[in-house]
């Protein structure tokens, strides 16, 4: 339960998100571009961090 709670919590992260503004300003970003890149890659890390959980679960 824990494991698809923080899967879920990755989802479509944004502008409210320190991880947001850290790679923002790192990679000399604008907000438009961070938003482009920063949520979607959020968005596939949660969709295939819960697909592995499901299957995991389904094998233990």
């Amino acid at each position: 339960m824990a494991l698809a709670i923080g899967a879920g919590s990755l989802f479509f992260s944004h502008v409210n998100d320190a991880g947001f503004w850290l790679v923002k300003e790192f990679f000399g970003m604008s907000v438009g571009d961070t938003f482009k890149s920063w949520s979607v890659m959020e968005t596939i890390i949660s969709v295939v961090g819960i697909a592995l959980i499901l299957v995991a679960s389904l094998i233990l």
